[in-house]
């Protein structure tokens, strides 16, 4: 991060705390009936322990709620941090104004009937929201239910859920594009134990929106983990250079992120498109940054919970403890399905184990059985000989219905005392039955606890994979850059996207382009043979269909006829279409078809794409994506994560193909896809045909390039 771009983030974090964590409070619309929107934020203030300044707005003046009432903003006379607008829309002009000169520092705006409801409600949000921009003002709403900042006290909200019961303070905050969800979500926390530091839901999103509140989370002292619901994103710059400040911070991130929206109808025209469909790149950029995406309620606040309370694990190497083989085996299948190492005990430690019990099963899992019953000191001894020798980053131990008994409760309690003591670094988890107030024990000394052993064990995987992203030095914020190598708008002829990828740095096949079966015929014979003849139209796309490709063409005759046949079906199958000529290359054959491609996505920009090519690479949909531009390392990453990874890295008797020079190509695409900024729609590398080094190590033999002339500036 840059000197310039340090101070902007201080800058942008100063403005919402005036929202967030305010020293006061003013209610433009106070009433003096607590149940009303105007009156709830006036009562939860003075109930539940703000300590700042209060300041009901009312044109008729007098008392609210026991407090004196201003008859504007401007009468008040002292620092407004945030006024709370809970006013017909029809008043909001003449509040804003009022705001403006009272110096108010932040809005959070209770009021609807804007974008929500018609294009010219659109056009009147717009419009105040550049008025206040202008004038210095943060603006959270629309449209929204407020915020809470749960431990200062800020209750800026008329969210009915604080009336049956307070969510207690905690580590964790969350924020919400969904008001009602985000009232469930209180609701929900507050019936499970689960402790807020923030919480905030954004409306409709004027100015302050999803990825303003994950920035200041990231920054806020109160906060280690946070929670987001999202429904989508305008600015992916925005959200990228948040959740980047998030993870600086080493702050793990929860995300549930609905609406799979359907793919356009460029998606006929291009694999990568139809492959990078909106919900894949959210996937995708949330993947790279570290994000945990939850499947689910439960999952939601299940990993956000857990990763609030324990240390998170120094590698992904797991202990399992049981009191029974079959959960024992449960439990180490769900380890392996989420890529943890259960590795097995060193031979010494399961001697010492047969030692103190003859059939216990001492590899990993270790089911020491129930021989505890006779000896207690079993549990804490094996716990402890799995951490000291087996070295395992996390340790779970099934107690069955142990955490009930009064008998095994102090046994229990007494080891994870010791074990949180002694192993600071490692993470530690029970699955038994324990009742709230035991397990409320045991969440404080950072132990996790479940009653399902399998979802222990994927929460283990989430909170090692926090871990993982974390050690990482490559995730940084994105920055803008200027396009530096523009692309023609429309989509180039396969010759003119081959020359655009060679003058990338990104290997292209041999070719020649010709427009006469003698040309042809010479062309082959210049180029290693056998070849392939394709049509060159900028009309035709996909050229196969209709008769433009011909394979395997092993010599003169061969070339010249295939040359007639194909002008002949184009002619009859395509009559309107232009005919540029006929593309002659070397037919590369013996290596393993892959797709490299890049669509340039509305919200996130550039999304490079890798996968195994050729006619199947839609239905088999094994791909991978990552933001450009990408690295060399980040480049093997995504090689390596497609299912299909066998068939490059030399599986059954295969050989190898050059990875690290797929790679390089990779990032030379990624390069080419910034330099292209806006300019760029998509680009297919279908096939890119990877060799062993010594076959030549690789080229693309096909290429569809589509610009479109647009602005020229890029996040990366």
């Amino acid at each position: 991060m840059t000197a310039n771009s340090d101070t902007q983030a201080q800058q942008r974090i100063a403005a919402l705390s005036a929202i967030f964590a305010p020293r006061s409070v003013a209610i433009v619309g106070a009433s003096d009936t607590p149940g009303k929107i105007g009156g709830i934020p006036v009562d939860f203030h003075q109930r539940f322990g703000f300590e700042g300044s209060i300041y009901p707005v009312n044109p008729r003046g007098g008392l609210i709620q026991g407090l004196p009432a201003y008859p504007s903003l401007r009468a008040i006379g002292a620092p407004i941090d945030v006024a709370i607008f809970a006013i017909p829309a029809s008043l909001v002009p003449a509040a804003l104004e009022d705001a403006i000169a009272a110096g108010v520092r932040g809005i959070v705006m209770f009021t609807s009937g804007y974008a929500e409801v018609s294009d010219a409600g659109a056009a009147t949000q717009r419009q105040f929201a550049a008025t206040a921009r202008a004038a210095g003002i943060r603006l959270l709403g629309p449209n929204c239910l407020g915020f809470m900042n749960i431990r200062n006290g800020v209750y800026a909200t008329f969210c009915p859920a604080p009336h049956s019961g307070l969510v207690h303070p905690g580590h964790i905050g969350l924020i919400s594009q969904s008001g009602a969800f985000g009232g469930y979500a209180y609701a929900l926390a507050r019936e499970r134990g689960i402790g807020f530091s923030q919480w905030i839901t954004t409306g409709n999103e004027a100015d302050v929106d999803f990825a303003d509140g994950v920035e200041w989370l990231a920054q806020d002292p109160n906060t280690r983990v946070i929670m987001g619901y999202m429904e989508g994103c305008r600015d992916g710059f925005k959200l990228r250079r948040a959740l980047a400040a998030a993870h600086a911070a080493r702050k793990p991130v929860v995300i549930v992120k609905v609406g799979r929206t359907t793919i356009g109808a460029q998606a006929a025209a291009s694999h990568t498109a139809a492959l990078a469909g909106d919900d894949a790149v959210y996937d995708a950029v949330l993947r790279e940054y570290g994000v945990h995406r939850a499947r689910d309620v439960a999952e939601f606040f299940g990993i956000a919970a857990s990763a609030s309370i324990a240390t998170l694990p120094p590698d992904r190497s797991i202990g399992l403890f049981t009191l029974s083989g079959g959960v024992g085996v449960l439990m180490a299948d769900e380890a392996h399905d989420h890529g943890l190492d259960v590795r097995a005990m060193p031979q010494e430690a399961q001697d010492t184990i047969r030692g103190w019990v003859p059939f216990a099963g001492p590899a990993n899992p270790v089911d020491i059985t129930g021989q505890v019953t006779n000896d207690l000191t079993l549990i804490e001894r094996t716990a402890r000989l799995m951490l000291d020798v087996g070295h395992y980053g996390s340790w779970i131990g099934f107690m069955a219905a142990a955490g009930t008994s009064n008998t095994f409760w102090p046994v229990l309690e007494s080891l994870i005392t010791h074990l949180r003591r002694d192993y600071p670094d490692k993470l530690l988890a029970l699955s038994t039955l324990l009742t709230q107030e035991r397990r409320q024990v045991m969440e404080a000394m950072g132990c996790l606890v479940f009653t399902e052993p399998a979802e222990a064990v994927r929460t283990i995987a989430a909170l090692a994979a926090f871990g993982e992203a974390f050690a990482r030095t490559d995730i940084t914020a994105p920055v803008r850059q200027q396009a530096s190598r523009p692309l023609p708008p429309g989509a180039q002829s396969e010759p003119q996207a081959l020359a655009t990828l060679a003058a990338a740095g990104i290997a292209t096949c041999a070719h020649a382009v010709v427009t006469s079966a003698a040309a042809a015929a010479a062309a082959a014979q210049r180029l290693a043979q056998p070849v392939v003849l394709k049509i060159v139209s900028p009309d035709i796309l996909h050229k196969s269909d209709i008769g433009g490709v011909a394979l395997g063409l092993q010599d003169a005759d061969a070339v010249h006829n295939a040359y007639e046949r194909m002008q002949a079906a184009v002619r009859r199958q395509a009559p309107d279409a232009r005919i540029d000529g006929v593309l002659v290359a070397p037919m590369v054959t013996g290596g393993v078809e892959c797709i490299l491609g890049v669509r340039r996505d509305p919200v996130f920009g550039p999304m490079v794409m890798f996968g195994l090519g050729g006619v199947f690479v839609e239905l088999l949909g094994d791909v991978a994506l990552h933001s450009a531009p990408v690295n060399h390392e980040q480049a093997l990453t995504m090689i390596r994560s497609v299912k299909g990874f066998g068939l490059l890295s030399g599986a059954r008797g295969r050989a190898a193909v050059d990875l690290d020079f797929l790679a390089d190509n990779l990032v030379a695409l990624s390069r080419l896809a910034v330099e292209a900024g806006d300019t760029l729609d998509s680009i297919d590398i279908n096939p890119f045909i990877a060799l062993p080094t010594d076959r030549g190590r690789g080229c693309a033999v096909d290429a569809v390039i589509v610009g479109t002339a647009t602005a020229t500036t890029t996040p990366t």
